[in-house]
């Protein structure tokens, strides 16, 4: 069963990214998870993931981008592994704000806002 560790909503010239670190034991958690944004932000056009997760056959690394520029399921990803973050899930979703970011801001975007949500649940943690 998963469980939020942290959220944070971070707004990049009118676009808006919803953040959330998740803790999962199971592949199951990730499609639940997904499954979950999906329905709670029906507006964002983008839905990117990583998630690394311990099972016994190895660690399983999965992450995607949802069709978003700049590669940022990749980004997510190296934030997971930078942190050092085992069984846990990054998803980040992002609402159009009507102005065009380039990929390079898109990744930016994206990965300040998970970083973010990862702060907040280390601090929730302390």
């Amino acid at each position: 069963m998963w469980e939020e560790e942290g959220a944070v909503l971070l707004v990049v010239k009118k676009s808006r990214f919803y953040a959330h670190l998740y803790r999962i034991t199971s592949v199951e958690d990730i499609a639940d998870v997904r499954e979950m944004h999906r329905k709670k932000y029906r507006k964002a056009a983008h839905h990117c993931y990583a998630a690394r997760l311990n099972l016994p056959e190895g660690l399983l690394e999965p992450f995607g981008s949802d069709g978003e520029v700049g590669r940022p399921g990749m980004v997510l990803l190296y934030l997971l592994q930078r942190e050092e973050l085992a069984s846990h899930m990054i998803v980040v979703s992002r609402i159009f704000g009507g102005i065009k970011l380039g990929p390079g801001n898109v990744s930016r975007a994206f990965r300040d806002a998970a970083a973010e949500a990862v702060a907040v649940a280390a601090a929730g943690r302390e």
